[in-house]
């Protein structure tokens, strides 16, 4: 850290209200915290917590309907909280930058990488165009893109996620900032690119002596990479202080529950040894699957996957994106063909399903997508989206149908006057429940769960998975969970598959997996885990103080 001791970000007493109709609505409340010269600090909470609407009020770009009501932003000593955007527009870049959290939608579809980098350079004419050019190449190398000069001719869409937040970085970083803030800058990510991703953050934050404002709902990425805690909830601080100490002696309820929730923290978490003798109610064998290119031949998507699920356990399916999880649920839940091999799903042969039978087949299996904001008919009421299998599938008078309806919202812990809401009205984890609710109506055997925790906040995804568990002790279901999470994994599956361009690299017991993984690949996943910088502080607080507050 450096010899100046003045803070680079001094917020004292902030607040910020949004406003509609009705009124103004207060979600920010007397917020005060620093960041000094080179260090990260971490803000932590769930959605809802303020903690984006404090960072975006630090850069001047709240929403048109929000507004900083008091207190104090100083930023290099300087309040900016009442420039105008003239002024804001001065210092965004070359004093303070964001790194956004969506990289898909933050660059600009019909620019070229190169263009969008170079741009920043342009607003702030310190450049001249051909010096502007090989800065950019400077900036796209430095962030560890390969090919540069390629990449600076490419569009987005021609990037994969990870390189497309390396693009961010590059302009984050281009005219070398006081203060980066980032904005859940890894949440759209896979594991071991999250991982890239805050190294290289850290590496620039070395070398440039740069300060960052880490905006997380991640507690073992806020514990791994920040040197001090700003914990948020409904738009107050509940504690903060150097991250160490936090987390060995979390003061606050709301703290001790997020560290308790974390998956990513929780390393004792392995589910016991299912007993041998279980029959397997899903049994794939030698699974390949092709896709036939635009430009003639064939991309091998899946390549001679074999795995048994015992009845009434899990399976987890592993991967980073394009590793073929996907393609091979969607071909065990029958909407797609497989090119080779054998899918049994009890009495059912895929290979075998003929026109007449994939409606039974349907009733068997049931799958749950990742975004319970998508999979969701907004025009519907909740009644009518659980309601929708059963006037497909099932045919029962309209009393009987009513009765499971609300006899299934009961199970997944919703309220029965959710029953006449519609999905706009609920939050993240209710619309999930909906989406359970809504696969178990017609009482399947085997439930797929595509990703089906990721979109949420860390208690909300411990609140489902804990669901998902007693859902399954009651009604014996078996499940395949899709996952680029391992820290999820190991705490709700049983067994496990871990797939890389395609193939099976690693499967078996979930802690023998964990304890000897078989490839290379399985190990850098599970050191990409976040949360190991404090281990012995957080199980320590965990077995001595309890997750209840």
């Amino acid at each position: 850290m450096s010899e100046n001791t003045s803070p680079v970000l001094d917020i004292r007493d902030l607040k910020i209200s949004y406003g509609d109709d009705s009124g103004r609505t207060r979600v920010v409340h007397d917020v005060s915290f620093s960041v000094a010269p080179g260090e990260v600090v971490a803000l932590v909470g769930e959605s809802g917590s303020g903690k984006t609407s404090t960072a975006q009020a630090v850069i001047g770009l709240l929403s048109g309907n929000g507004r900083v009501d008091g207190g104090s932003i100083r930023l290099n000593g300087e309040e900016i909280s009442r420039w105008n955007e003239k002024r804001l527009r001065s210092i965004r870049g070359a004093v303070v930058s964001l790194i956004p959290q969506d990289p898909s939608s933050s660059l600009n579809p019909v620019l070229t990488i190169g263009t969008q980098v170079r741009e920043i350079l342009e607003i702030h004419g310190r450049l001249s165009r051909a010096e502007a050019d090989r800065r950019v190449i400077e900036l796209l190398t430095q962030v560890g893109l390969s090919q540069p000069e390629l990449r600076a001719r490419q569009y987005p869409h021609e990037l994969s996620g990870g390189m497309k937040q390396r693009v961010l970085i590059a302009i984050a970083i281009a005219l070398k900032p006081a203060l980066i803030i980032a904005d859940e800058p890894t949440s759209a990510l896979d594991v071991t690119v999250q991982r890239r991703i805050l190294d290289l953050i850290d590496d620039l934050r070395r070398e440039y002596g740069t300060s960052v404002l880490l905006v997380t709902h991640d507690l073992g990425v806020a514990a791994d990479r920040s040197d001090r805690l700003v914990v948020l909830q409904d738009g107050r601080i509940q504690e903060q202080g150097a991250t160490a100490d936090v987390l060995a002696a979390p003061r606050s309820a709301y703290t001790r529950k997020l560290l308790s929730d974390a998956p990513s923290l929780a390393t004792a978490a392995i589910r016991p040894p299912v007993e041998e003798a279980r029959p397997a109610i899903v049994a794939v064998e030698g699974l390949t699957l092709n896709f036939v290119l635009p430009t003639g031949g064939n991309f091998r998507a899946v390549d001679g996957i074999s795995f048994k699920v015992p009845r009434g356990t899990t399976h987890a399916i592993v991967g980073e994106s394009g590793s073929g999880k996907t393609t091979t649920i969607r071909t065990i839940a029958g909407f797609q063909r497989p090119t080779d091999g054998v899918i049994r799903v009890g009495d059912f042969d895929l290979a075998a399903l003929k026109a007449a039978t994939p409606r039974q087949f349907r009733r068997k299996v049931q799958l749950v997508y990742q975004n319970p904001w998508g999979s969701l008919d907004p025009r519907q009421t909740i009644f009518s989206i659980v309601e929708e299998p059963l006037l497909n599938f099932e045919p029962l008078p309209k009393e009987e149908r009513a009765d499971r309806v609300r006899a299934i919202i009961e199970r997944v812990g919703l309220p029965s006057p959710v029953l006449t809401r519609r999905p706009h009205a609920l939050s993240g984890g209710q619309r999930q429940r909906v989406a359970i609710a809504r696969s178990l109506v017609l009482e399947p055997e085997v439930v797929v769960l595509d990703e089906a925790v990721s979109a949420l906040d860390v208690t909300v995804q411990a609140q489902i998975l804990a669901l998902l568990g007693e859902l399954q002790r009651d009604l014996g279901l078996t499940y395949i969970f899709v996952s680029h999470d391992l820290a999820v994994v190991r705490q709700i599956a049983d067994t496990v598959s871990v797939l890389h361009n395609g193939r099976q690299v690693d499967y078996g017991p979930v802690a023998q997996v964990f304890a000897s993984p078989a490839s290379d690949y399985t190990r850098e996943l599970i050191d990409a885990i976040p949360g190991r910088k404090f281990p012995h502080q957080i199980h320590h607080h965990l077995q001595t103080a309890g997750s209840t507050p």
